[in-house]
């Protein structure tokens, strides 16, 4: 129980990495606010995992602020701020891209998650723990791709500045950077068997032979909110089997 009597927000927990990071951080002892764009999913995640849902979408600065003040109501003060939620949006050519995409994109993943920060900062108890999920498509140059790397490739830099900011307060900030994780989100665009192939593909690019779980994520997340790791701040973990070595 090394987060006992913690107070975490984990932002879109209602599934993939953010669920599975809320229910790691609840079985060390924290008690989770998890958020989400979908008022069932989110009370459905939260039933399931003990945690208090709140609906609130990343890219309303209208949302964050209401998510801000009802935790500030209830708890007064957080100690663990998972920035979690994101999209990958659609996959075009910078040719080809269009301002909707970009403005979607870049609302959730990067206005979003910098506002998110923005205005917890003052809620934050000093000694707090704040992570990015970022990705390894921060430092990757994929075609078709570029708005969602570029948006990564800002929260790591934003990362970098808050950690120096608020190390007066004690106040850890990190990045941690998936590579391959098996979520979700290929199900959504994929029958059941394409998405399995496009996994089993994946895990032959990768030195270890295998994608990563959300589990596997979750645990280096609760892993920074700990005292365990006190002397690290403005650091990105990269946790993608070694696909980038």
């Amino acid at each position: 129980m090394n987060l006992s009597n913690k107070v975490a927000v984990v932002t879109g927990g209602n599934s993939g990495i953010g669920y599975a990071t809320a229910k790691e951080l609840i079985s060390q002892g924290a008690r989770v606010i998890i958020t989400g764009r979908r008022k069932e999913a989110i009370e459905r995640a939260a039933q399931e995992l003990g945690a208090i849902p709140f609906v609130a979408d990343q890219s309303k600065l209208e949302d964050i602020h209401t998510l801000y003040e009802a935790v500030q109501g209830q708890f007064g003060q957080v100690d663990i701020l998972f920035i979690n939620a994101g999209i990958t949006g659609e996959n075009t050519l910078i040719a080809e891209a269009t301002e909707a995409n970009f403005d979607s994109v870049m609302d959730i993943n990067f206005k979003g998650a910098y506002f998110t920060l923005s205005k917890f900062t003052p809620l934050l108890k000093d000694g707090a723990s704040v992570v990015f999920l970022s990705s390894i498509v921060a430092s990757t140059h994929q075609p078709k791709s570029s708005v969602y790397q570029a948006s990564k490739a800002a929260v790591n830099s934003v990362a970098k500045t808050a950690a120096a900011e608020l190390a007066p307060r004690k106040i850890r900030v990190n990045t941690v950077s998936p590579g391959p994780t098996k979520t979700a989100v290929l199900n959504k665009l994929n029958d059941d068997a394409t998405a399995q192939h496009i996994w089993d593909h994946l895990s032959t690019l990768v030195p270890l032979k295998k994608v990563g779980i959300p589990e596997d994520v979750a645990k280096l997340v609760a892993y920074l909110c700990q005292d365990a790791a006190s002397f690290i701040t403005g650091a990105d973990f990269v946790i993608d089997g070694g696909i980038t070595i």
